[in-house]
C-alpha cells in the first residue's frame, strides 16, 4: 500500500510536469501534424511511467469519423491518444477550457469545447467539428459527459447524437474496461495492469434509439468482461 502511494505521488508530479512541458512545446509550433506527434509521444511515455500494458480487441474502423467511449479515468484519453491511427479531435466540456494550463492544451491542437448549458453554442461546435472532419480528423467524445464513479455507465448525453445527425457521421463505440483500476484520477492512485480496449462494430445510426441502444450494448459487454476476470 505504501509503495502504491509513493508510486502514485511521483506519477502525478511527473504527469503535471509532462503536461506543462507539452503545453510549452505547443507554444512553439503551429503544425497540427507536429502537435499530433507530440501528443502521441507524450501518451506513450505515460504508459511506461504508469507501467501498464494494453490489450486491443478488434480494430479501429477506418470508415469511422466519430468514436464514442465510456469514461472512468484520464487513462482513457492517454490510451486512445497512443493507439488511434488518426489525429483525434477530443470534445471536452467547457469547464476544462477555462483552466489556464488546459486552455492551451485544448486550443493549440484545435480540440473542441462544448457548453452543455448553452444551446446556441452548438452552432459553433457543429461548424468547428465540420472543419476538423475536413482536415481528416476523427471526433472523439465521452457521451456520459463526465467520469463514471460506479460500475454502471451514466446516461449518454444527446451531443453525440446531434453531431452524428447533423454531420452524417459514421460512429464506432470503443469500450474501455475499468481504466480507473489502473489510474484512478479521483483517488490519485496508480496500479500496474492490463487495460483492455474493445473496438465494437459501427453503429446503425438509422435507428432513432441508436444512442440508448449503444449504451445498453456497451454495458452488457462491460458486465461480461468483468464476470470473466
Amino acid at each position: 500500500m505504501i509503495y502504491k502511494r509513493i508510486k502514485a505521488f511521483y506519477f502525478w508530479i511527473f504527469f503535471i510536469l509532462s503536461v506543462a512541458f507539452v503545453v510549452l512545446c505547443f507554444c512553439f509550433t503551429k503544425s497540427q501534424n507536429t502537435l499530433w506527434k507530440i501528443r502521441k509521444i507524450w501518451a506513450k511515455t505515460q504508459k511506461y511511467i504508469i507501467s501498464y500494458k494494453q490489450e486491443l480487441v478488434g480494430s479501429f474502423n477506418p470508415k469511422a469519423n466519430m468514436i464514442l467511449m465510456n469514461h472512468q479515468s484520464a487513462l482513457d484519453i492517454i490510451a486512445l491518444e497512443e493507439l488511434y491511427p488518426k489525429n483525434l479531435c477530443w470534445i471536452a466540456k467547457k469547464e476544462l477550457g477555462e483552466i489556464p494550463l488546459f486552455k492551451i492544451a485544448i486550443k493549440k491542437p484545435k480540440l473542441l469545447c462544448i457548453d452543455r448549458q448553452n444551446p446556441r453554442a452548438l452552432v459553433r461546435v457543429l461548424k468547428e467539428a465540420k472543419e476538423r472532419l475536413n482536415e481528416d480528423r476523427v471526433l472523439a467524445i465521452f457521451p456520459e459527459g463526465t467520469r463514471s464513479k460506479s460500475e454502471k455507465l451514466l446516461k449518454f448525453q444527446s451531443g453525440a447524437k446531434i453531431l452524428s445527425e447533423k454531420l452524417n457521421l459514421k460512429v464506432q463505440p470503443i469500450l474501455i474496461v475499468d481504466s480507473a483500476k489502473i489510474l484512478d484520477t479521483k483517488n490519485f492512485s496508480t496500479s500496474s495492469g492490463v487495460l483492455k480496449i474493445i473496438c465494437m462494430d459501427l453503429v446503425d445510426t438509422r435507428d432513432e434509439k441508436w444512442l440508448e441502444n449503444t449504451r445498453k450494448k456497451m454495458q452488457e459487454l462491460l458486465d461480461k468482461e468483468r464476470a470473466e476476470l
